[in-house]
């Protein structure tokens, strides 16, 4: 009998399930079927068992899952792997998968080293709060469909609808939360109802023996309140504790650990009420607080998709007529015109003879790939070289393109701000607020037991890092979405600080400060046949300088021919082929163009066919209307300079409009620039470059933040850190001065939280404080930081004309 109860308790080692019996065993390590212990044989083969360590009983039964070995043969489907992937060339392939089953340190840990337990595999990437892996794995070494194998045989299925790929997964409360709260409720409530004796014990409303089982009857209640609401604290606690680490949990565990024990020696020893019922109002508010910041998240979701968030704008063909619209437009089966540089926005096949791919935005190689007519192009792509016709064969991932856009290669370090800071904070906080604690029950414990532990639960709840390390995050996260209604994108929450730590801004001229739309163009030359104007609006439309836009707009709705041979060379020009003759239009020094001229003001770009000089097109680039008053208005509080490839001709117009204050530079190539940047780093000058992204895209990295403005945001830059419209750059000052605002307002959160906490201890190591209303204090403060910041973000942009019936 003895050894049948023993049996019947067997667990299994993997996943946590009763075992019906002992035969599937490993030394002394028991499994419930042959899948858990197939899963733990490959972890142990791999050397993977600390996955094990990390949390008890981490994996998923796989009783369910051995009779389905065929479930999966839909993915030798090409034209579904084809709709599943991200990415694919000859090596490789990249794969986002959702998996709802991600919830613990050990799942993060397994599923970043999958690389070890197959060598197809080349590297994963966890993000906890989507529950998405992504996955890049060799397409000799494994198949999608043996991936979602070996994926799901690990206990980690992908949840797979081809019908909802394109779907965003919304935030939503946590279900099994929510399930503990309503025990924690329930219980809670019969609890208060059997303590009404001891709210009047001074009034004879029962019988004495009624008394002592109502007492009795909430420790019953108390049970599922301990052993099932407060579990996940228990998890958090002891996963903390095995990483040697100490968490805000960790105080939650010790108060209600003491409050219940002392509890159960108050009645069974003393024959007294004790405060079950105080620890079930604990726990019913601590986890209706969890609920709420659960909620609060959901609603200010921080994580952007592009639809809301990346305007990136592409060219489509219709009818052979050019128009841009927003890629959120952009459907299946359309023509697209990408040009040099410009990002590919969705999986496309390529209509043209040939194209040169880029694929370093997604796997970190900068050699081209050369494609041909016909085959697919993954979005992440970037032409390089003469323009291509492709067409869309599926709609834009939801956040892909910000998936990319976040790559750790373009990440800038974060020194000096605050969010590592609050996280450092909140961890010697969670010590002090123990040896607080522990202290106050030192010292109330020789003179009044009841009071000392009281004392001491109450200092454990009341006091919280909550409140202190959301401040941050909900700060700068209303901030990105204020930013965004004013037509100004980041990048992420910590570009928001960097900005408030800036001192130098640098502008780049052509295409920044000065306006395609108030250009002046005037021809001197040969007379252009139509002919010419045709052969020279196919050069201009596959060229992404902002001199050949203004060229482009000059020569109005001319229809184009097809040129053999296009290449742009970067700031220089751009040439190609037609009927056999070599056309170069760009700079005097690339086309040879030689023949004396009048040096006016202004730009000049050259035509030469054959080597013959036809003409010339002077350009005067009319600055935006508000460039003086930008200027201006970031004077004297920015130092400020001005980077331009042109010849200094212009300076004197420009300090006349601009100002005296602000540095010239002229004759400056993209090298050039770059190197400018990176001595004014070295000088310690923390630099905001505003460029167009092209031939500064280097400048824009080296900057301590870098800002790609744009027209059509057609080209997009990876190395900016922001994209802002070009109808808010009047707001430049306005969006420097609410990113210094919004830092104070997260100084103030924390002195808000800091004095909180300082009143709430004080009062909790008197014993003043009971724990319920400590417990409901605790999500108050959490409360007061979220208003508090949102309000503050709120008040502070309206003053600055950023929150306005408009863009509200």
């Amino acid at each position: 009998m003895p050894t049948t109860t023993q049996k019947s308790e067997l667990k299994c080692y993997h996943c946590g399930e009763q075992c019906e019996q002992d035969s599937l065993a490993i030394g002394e390590k028991i499994f419930c079927c042959q899948g858990c212990k197939l899963v733990f044989e490959v972890l142990a083969e791999n050397n993977l068992c600390t996955y094990y360590d990390l949390e008890s009983f981490p994996g998923e039964s796989q009783k369910s899952k051995t009779s389905r070995a065929n479930r999966f043969d839909y993915l030798e489907d090409q034209s579904t792997v084809d709709q599943l992937l991200d990415f694919k060339n000859e090596r490789e392939s990249h794969v986002s998968f959702y998996i709802p089953l991600i919830h613990c340190a050990s799942c993060i840990w397994l599923l970043e080293n999958l690389y070890q337990v197959h060598q197809g595999i080349i590297s994963s990437r966890v993000d906890f709060i989507k529950k998405k892996v992504q996955v890049k794995f060799l397409n000799e070494g494994i198949s999608l469909k043996e991936l979602v194998g070996l994926l799901s045989m690990l206990g980690y299925e992908p949840k797979i609808s081809l019908a909802a790929i394109d779907q965003k997964k919304t935030s939503t409360v946590d279900r099994r939360t929510v399930k503990r709260l309503a025990v924690a409720g329930f219980c809670f409530g019969n609890m208060m109802l059997f303590s009404i004796p001891e709210y009047f014990s001074e009034a004879e409303l029962i019988a004495e023996n009624f008394r002592g089982l109502f007492n009795y009857l909430n420790v019953i209640l108390a049970l599922p309140v301990v052993l099932y609401s407060a579990s996940d604290y228990y998890l958090s606690a002891w996963n903390a504790f095995k990483q040697r680490q100490i968490n805000m949990d960790v105080p939650i565990v010790l108060g209600i650990i003491a409050l219940f024990f002392y509890s159960l020696w108050e009645i069974f020893a003393l024959g007294n009420g004790g405060y079950m019922d105080s620890l079930g109002g604990l726990l019913f508010f601590l986890l209706l607080g969890k609920v709420y910041q659960q909620k609060t998240f959901a609603t200010l979701e921080f994580d952007r998709d592009y639809k809301s968030y990346f305007p990136i704008a592409v060219t489509r063909l219709v009818q052979d007529r050019e128009e841009v619209i927003p890629v959120t437009k952009l459907e299946v089966g359309d023509l697209i015109l990408v040009r040099d540089e410009e990002l590919i926005p969705a999986d496309s096949l390529l209509m043209s003879s040939s194209a040169s791919i880029d694929y370093s935005f997604v796997t970190g190689e900068e050699v081209p790939v050369l494609k041909r007519k016909g085959e697919l192009i993954y979005a992440g792509g970037k032409q390089k070289g003469e323009a291509v016709i492709l067409t869309v064969q599926k709609s834009p991932s939801q956040g892909y393109l910000t998936d990319l856009w976040n790559n750790e290669a373009f990440e800038k370090g974060k020194e000096k701000l605050l969010e590592p800071l609050s996280n450092r904070i909140s961890g010697v906080f969670t010590w002090t607020v123990l040896i607080i604690a522990t202290g106050a029950f030192g010292f109330w414990a020789s003179s009044d037991m009841p009071l000392a532990v009281k004392a001491f639960t109450s200092v454990l709840i009341v006091a919280c890092p909550c409140a202190l390390a959301m401040s941050t995050p909900f700060t700068l996260g209303n901030s990105l979405r204020i930013f965004g209604r004013s037509k100004f994108y980041l990048k992420n929450a910590s570009v928001v600080e960097r900005m408030a730590l800036i001192d130098t801004v640098v502008f780049d001229k052509t295409g920044t400060l000065t306006d395609p739309k108030r250009a002046k163009v005037d021809y001197q030359g040969d007379p252009l046949s139509e002919e010419t104007k045709s052969i020279l609006k196919s050069l201009v439309s596959r060229s992404s300088h902002p001199l050949s836009h203004r060229i482009n707009f000059w020569l109005g709705e001319i229809p184009s021919l097809n040129l053999d041979g296009a290449e742009e060379q970067k700031g220089k020009g751009i040439q190609a082929y037609y009927k056999g003759q070599l056309i170069r239009l760009g700079s005097a020094a690339f086309t040879g163009f030689s023949s004396s001229h009048s040096k006016e003001i202004g730009n000049y770009v050259y035509l030469v066919i054959e080597g013959f000089e036809i003409g010339y097109f002077r350009i005067l680039s009319g600055l935006r209307a508000e460039a003086g008053q930008v200027v201006k208005s970031l004077d004297p509080a920015y130092e400020l300079h001005l980077l331009s490839g042109d010849h200094p001709h212009e300076q004197a117009s420009l300090k006349e409009k601009l100002g005296p204050s602000i540095h010239f530079n002229f004759l400056q190539s993209p090298s050039d620039k770059l190197d400018y940047l990176g001595k004014l780093n070295q000088f310690g000058r923390q630099t905001l470059m505003v460029g167009d992204g092209l031939n500064d895209a280097g400048a824009i990295q080296k900057s301590r933040v870098g800002v790609a403005l744009t027209d059509t945001i057609t080209h997009f830059s990876p190395a900016s850190d922001a994209i802002l419209d070009a109808t808010a750059f009047h707001l430049i000052p306005n969006f420097l001065g609410f990113a210094k605002q919004s830092r104070k307002i997260i100084k103030l959160s924390f002195g808000l939280s800091f004095l909180y906490n300082v009143a709430g201890v004080s009062l909790a190591v008197q014993g003043i404080l009971s724990p319920v209303i400590c417990a409901v204090l605790m999500p108050l403060s959490s409360i007061s930081v979220v208003v508090f910041t949102t309000l503050a973000t709120n008040v502070v942009a309206w003053k600055r004309g950023l929150l306005t019936p408009k863009n509200n």
